[in-house]
């Protein structure tokens, strides 16, 4: 199984490990790629400061994330023995996910299992060691264009492998999204998941996308999956997992081969 992971806005900070080895990252046909997209944003960030604020997308509260960037060759990561980049990415779906809390045998799997996307890495395992970074894959990089297009070729040449012969189990949001599409073969394994939320109007059911309920429960059901150690071969295995693990799930097989199945999880609350 490999679990698509959006990452977050906002990463923790603080890190004391040693700096950015880049070429110990996983997925290291990935590594012409990252070190474009590390180069143009470090000089962006530390040559113009306005500039760098508009490209990315900041608030004046956020200002403190150029500087961060400009760093990123010296700026330490996650010590040795954590979970590096799991750590680094924080917020809902991480705080439902709870990755320090999961037993040894549930952070092999997730270390094995979850994929997280990235604007400035393009993927990254949970045990990969990256500093704290801004630099979301909506973000237009003067040299590189939108970071979404640009990461498709290189996604579509390394992650058909990496995802192996199992479900594909797709959370991203639609901006993380862009940068790789299962096709063929692997789309026929791979299952998307929305969360909807269930409320009763005036005697009529209405199911609605709500963001923290989508994000929150994308992390629970994957510690949920991980923590049971159910590793389902496809996406119909996905179902009869999750509906076994007490979630209310509703799935749309694709009218033809090729093409990923739509997986409901409908929730009534938090």
């Amino acid at each position: 199984m490999l679990v698509l992971l959006p990452p977050s806005e906002g990463k923790a900070t603080g890190a004391a490990g040693a700096p950015l080895d880049a070429g110990a990252l996983s997925l290291p046909g990935l590594a012409a790629s990252r070190a474009a997209v590390l180069e143009e944003l470090v000089e962006l960030c530390a040559a113009d400061e306005t500039k760098a604020q508009e490209v990315l997308g900041l608030s004046e509260g956020l200002k403190g994330e150029i500087a961060k960037n400009a760093g990123l060759r010296t700026a330490g990561t996650r010590p040795a023995g954590t979970r590096p980049a799991g750590e680094i990415y924080t917020g809902v779906l991480y705080d439902a996910l709870g990755l320090a809390s999961l037993d040894a045998a549930a952070r092999k799997r997730a270390e094995r299992s979850l994929l997280v996307f990235s604007g400035l890495w393009g993927a990254v395992r949970i045990g990969d060691r990256i500093p704290s970074y801004r630099c979301s894959m909506g973000v237009k990089l003067p040299g590189l264009g939108a970071l979404g297009a640009y990461w498709r070729a290189p996604m579509a040449e390394v992650l058909p492998a990496v995802a192996g012969e199992g479900l594909v189990l797709d959370l991203r949001s639609a901006a993380y999204a862009t940068a790789w599409k299962p096709k063929g073969e692997v789309a026929g394994r791979t299952a998307t998941v929305r969360v909807l939320q269930s409320k009763t109007v005036a005697g009529v059911e209405k199911r609605t996308v709500v963001s923290h309920f989508n994000k929150a429960t994308k992390g629970r059901l994957v510690r949920d999956l991980l923590t049971a150690g159910l590793e389902p071969a496809g996406p119909a295995e996905l179902v009869e997992a999750l509906r076994e693990l007490g979630y209310a799930v509703e799935a749309e097989p694709p009218a033809k081969g090729g093409k990923a199945w739509a997986v409901d999880v409908i929730v009534t609350e938090l």
